[in-house]
């Protein structure tokens, strides 16, 4: 009975350790398919040439300039105004 109880013991862990291996091959699978997807894709993009590049910062830090202009005057209106009702 013992040995029965024993042989089983030991074939549960050799499952366990295949499945523990397997799966670790899997997951090595996943991340050099999606590595290798993900260069493909790379190489499909249409890059931008370095004076569309900065023509394109340019743009994003004039509008991220003039939104921070507009959201600093609006908090500033809004402050005083709520300090206003406040002294009401």
């Amino acid at each position: 009975m013992a040995a029965k109880f024993l042989k089983s013991k030991d074939s549960e862990q050799n499952k366990r350790s295949e499945k523990h291996s397997s799966s670790s091959k899997k997951k090595q699978n996943r991340i050099v398919r999606w590595w290798k997807s993900t260069v493909g894709e790379l190489r499909k993009v249409s890059w931008p040439t370095p004076q569309e590049a900065w023509r394109l910062t340019k743009v994003v830090l004039v509008v991220v300039f003039v939104m921070a202009a507009i959201l600093g005057l609006l908090d500033f209106i809004f402050s005083r105004v709520i300090a206003a009702l406040v002294t009401l």
